[in-house]
């Protein structure tokens, strides 16, 4: 087993790792499903809708948590393991169920994709808050979700290329194989276990949402994320019905915006740990207002390909890095996993709880006017941000 104290560079070898297994089931969730649907004819509607309740389990991670920490003295590893077969398990019967005829249950697996994912997720996570110092924790999230968004790009052109070449059932078979695989590397990582006793977690956690401090950030993650949410699963139907792109056209041109994600993320982690959180949020924010503004304006793919990454950018820079640096500092390692699980889950339920109404806002709004809402949403995070008082570190 390998020593992770004696490899510091492991830690961000094995964190990204664990986190592009989450990237390459946000390219299939994100992209390929809605691209699937919208080919068999099944509306935007029921596509996001589909989408949006297969993605749930991120917003409820707060109940998957407290499991984690009430079996902490096992350690963090086993619910690894276990979340990387679940999600890459269920992936294979999704290539013998037609969405057309069997709509539930091909949501049903999606869903327990998700949940796999979730388990993986969280226990990455309280294991990063216990093994990384402040000073190197927002590169270790710039790393996390550098990892995220390039499995999704590297998925998004991957699968969309073997939906068009071979077929979709082939995407979700090499989806599935691709999650297993990146179970092996915490496999041979040894785990140092922080405690030896249950520890006292409802205690403990009203103790730390007790803090005024932490309320204001969680009520911030949740605008923060409102931004991300909105156009995340619409610009993949927009280039299908409105730019008449097909499903390979499509697949690259959205993996640009994961890999726009990568660049921010990495940026924002750096400047984070050197100016400070609020400091990159306040520069990231701000800009994501134009960019998103300028998406009414996306009449042609040459234009969206410009735009789409540099939204990636602000947001990776934002959400993907100095948020999520910012939970880890007030998060309290002994319950980690509970406590960072609810932030993140208040945070996705801003982004994945309007993805599920995205479609209906669409055919409401038409998309000039939902791309100029997707803009003004940023706002409220902003005044929110001005209240939070960042930890000294």
């Amino acid at each position: 087993m390998i020593d992770i104290s004696k490899h510091p560079f492991l830690k961000y070898l094995l964190f990204g790792n664990l986190y592009f297994a989450n990237g390459i089931q946000g390219a299939l969730g994100i992209v390929l499903i809605i691209v699937y649907f919208t080919e068999k004819d099944i509306s935007i509607a029921t596509a996001t809708l589909v989408a949006g309740i297969a993605s749930l389990p991120f917003t409820f991670k707060f109940l998957f948590g407290p499991m984690t920490d009430y079996f902490i003295k096992f350690g963090r590893k086993p619910f690894i393991i276990f979340g990387g077969l679940t999600a890459g398990i269920s992936m294979f019967p999704l290539a013998f169920i037609d969405p057309t005829v069997a709509l539930l249950p091909f949501t049903l697996f999606l869903f327990i994709g998700v949940i796999g994912i979730v388990f993986l997720d969280i226990a990455a996570d309280a294991w990063a808050i216990q093994v990384t110092k402040a000073h190197e924790r927002g590169k270790v999230n710039a790393a996390m979700f550098g990892s995220l968004f390039g499995g999704m790009a590297i998925g998004s052109m991957l699968l969309s290329f073997i939906a068009k070449h071979i077929n979709y059932s082939m995407a979700f078979i090499v989806t599935g194989f691709i999650l297993l695989l990146t179970i092996i590397l915490p496999l041979i990582i040894q785990e140092k276990k922080i405690v030896k006793k249950r520890p006292k977690i409802s205690k403990l956690l009203i103790h730390e949402f007790k803090k005024k401090n932490t309320i204001i950030i969680a009520l911030f993650g949740f605008f923060a994320a409102l931004n991300f949410g909105m156009i995340l699963f619409i610009i993949p139907e927009y280039m299908m019905n409105f730019l008449n792109l097909d499903v390979v056209q499509i697949g690259l041109i959205t993996s640009l915006f994961p890999i726009g994600v990568v660049i921010g993320a990495v940026t924002g982690g750096i400047m984070a740990d050197k100016w400070g959180r609020k400091k990159t949020l306040y520069i990231f924010l701000t800009g994501t207002m134009i960019p998103s503004t300028l998406l009414i304006t996306a009449n042609t793919w040459q234009i969206l390909a410009i735009i789409y990454p540099i939204i990636g950018f602000l947001q990776g820079g934002s959400t993907f890095s100095a948020l999520m640096a910012l939970f880890m500092d007030i998060s309290n390692p002994k319950i980690g996993a509970t406590q960072f699980s609810i932030l993140t889950s208040i945070t996705n339920f801003g982004d994945y709880g309007i993805a599920i109404f995205s479609g209906t806002l669409v055919l409401i709004l038409g998309y000039h006017r939902f791309f100029l809402y997707a803009a003004w949403v940023v706002g409220p995070a902003l005044l929110i941000l001005y209240f939070i008082k960042e930890t000294k570190r």
